[in-house]
C-alpha cells in the first residue's frame, strides 16, 4: 500500500506539473513566452549532458554538439531544400555520428584529460564555422533559416515558429520526450552499468564490462539529443552563428548541472528553471552575472553539494539537528556519580 501510494502521489505531482506548464504561455506576457522556449531548449541540452556525467566523464565540448546539430539542420532545410521535420532527426542523425567519430580519440583519455580533450575537439569545430564562410557563413553564421511548417487545410501552411505559443509547446512536447527517454534508459541495465562505470569503472572492466562501448553510446545518445536543441534554437531564432556555442556558454550547462545535481534527471531541470530564473531577475546588471552565478556555485557547493535537489532531504537533517540541539541533555541515573547522588532518607 506505502508503495502505491507514493506511486499515485508521484503521477500526480507530474500532472500539476504538467498542467502549470501547459497554463504557463497564457498566463505570462507575450514576450516572456520567448524566455519559456529557450528553457525547454536548454532543459533538453543540460538533461542530456547529465547522462554523458554518468559515464563518469565531463565535457567541455557539449555545447558544440548542440551548434552542430543547429548548423546541421539549418544547411539541410536552406542548401537541400528538406522539410524541417525531416531535417532535425537528420541533424540528430549526423551529431551523433560524429560524436561516434570523435569517442575514438577522446576515450582514450580520462578525467582532467578527457575534459582538455573535448574543449580541444569543439574549439576545432567552431573555428571551422568561424574560418569558412562557404557554407557556414564565417563570423556571421547562417540566416534566413526556414522554420518548420504544418499543412493545414483551407489555411495552407502554418508556420509554427511566427507563433510563440505554437513553438512553445512544441518545444514542450520535445522536452517531455526526451526526459521520458533518459529516464527509461538511466533506469535500465544500460543504465545501472553507466553507474557502475562511474563508481568504480576498473572493477566494472574487471568483470566483463566493455567500457569504451558503454561510454561511447553515451557521448552519441547525449550528444544527439544536444543536436535536437541547437535544431530547435536554429529554426526558432531563423540564425546561427559559432558565438552562440562558445565556452561561455558550456559553462552555463555545466552550472545548471551542478547546481541542480546530477543524482537524478530532476537536477538539471530544477538547476535550469533555477537559473533562468535568477537570469532574468539579473537583467540590466551583465557585468554581475558572472559574480552571482559564481556565488551560487561556490554556496551550493559548499553547503548542497548534490544541488538543489537534495535541498529537501538536507534541509530535513538540518531541522532534526537544530531540534536535537534545543533538547535539554538527559542524564541517566547510572551515569552520575556516587559523590553527587543525594544521601538516601530515612526509614
Amino acid at each position: 500500500m506505502k508503495g502505491s501510494g507514493r506511486i499515485w502521489a508521484t503521477s500526480g505531482g507530474l500532472t500539476a506539473l504538467l498542467a502549470v506548464f501547459c497554463a504557463l504561455p497564457f498566463l505570462v506576457a507575450i514576450y516572456r513566452i520567448d524566455i519559456l522556449i529557450f528553457l525547454l531548449i536548454n532543459v533538453i541540452l543540460a538533461v542530456s549532458y547529465r547522462f554523458l556525467t554518468l559515464a563518469g566523464e565531463y565535457s567541455l565540448g557539449h555545447v558544440v554538439m548542440m551548434g552542430v546539430g543547429a548548423y546541421g539542420s539549418a544547411l539541410a532545410t536552406k542548401e537541400a531544400g528538406l522539410s524541417v521535420w525531416l531535417a532535425a532527426p537528420l541533424a540528430m542523425a549526423f551529431t551523433g555520428l560524429l560524436a561516434f567519430v570523435l569517442a575514438f580519440p577522446l576515450f582514450r583519455m580520462k578525467g582532467f584529460y578527457f575534459l582538455i580533450g573535448s574543449f580541444a575537439a569543439g574549439e576545432a569545430i567552431r573555428l571551422t564555422w568561424n574560418r569558412f564562410r562557404d557554407p557556414f557563413g564565417g563570423p556571421g553564421g547562417l540566416v534566413f533559416i526556414p522554420s518548420p511548417e504544418i499543412p493545414l487545410p483551407v489555411l495552407g501552411m502554418y508556420d509554427v515558429a511566427a507563433d510563440p505559443v505554437s513553438y512553445y509547446f512544441l518545444c514542450l512536447a520535445l522536452a517531455i520526450i526526451t526526459i521520458f527517454i533518459f529516464y527509461r534508459l538511466e533506469h535500465s541495465r544500460f543504465g545501472l552499468t553507466l553507474h557502475a562505470i562511474h563508481w568504480k569503472d576498473i572493477l566494472a572492466e574487471s568483470v566483463g564490462v566493455h567500457i569504451w562501448w558503454y561510454k561511447t553510446f553515451a557521448l552519441v545518445v547525449a550528444s544527439a539529443f544536444a543536436g535536437l536543441a541547437g535544431s530547435l534554437l536554429g529554426h526558432y531564432l531563423g540564425t546561427v552563428n559559432p558565438v552562440q556555442f562558445n565556452l561561455h556558454i558550456m559553462l552555463f550547462v555545466l552550472v545548471w548541472v551542478i547546481v541542480g545535481g546530477t543524482r537524478s534527471i530532476a537536477g538539471p531541470i530544477i538547476g535550469v528553471v533555477v537559473l533562468t530564473v535568477v537570469d532574468q531577475g539579473l537583467r540590466g546588471l551583465d557585468q554581475w552575472r558572472p559574480l552571482f552565478y559564481g556565488a551560487i556555485l561556490i554556496l551550493t557547493v559548499m553547503f548542497l553539494p548534490d544541488g538543489l535537489e537534495s535541498l529537501p532531504r538536507r534541509a530535513k537533517e538540518w531541522w532534526e539537528l537544530a531540534r536535537d540541539w534545543r533538547k535539554p541533555p538527559i542524564i541517566d541515573d547510572e551515569d552520575t556519580p556516587e559523590s553527587d547522588k543525594p544521601p538516601p532518607r530515612d526509614a
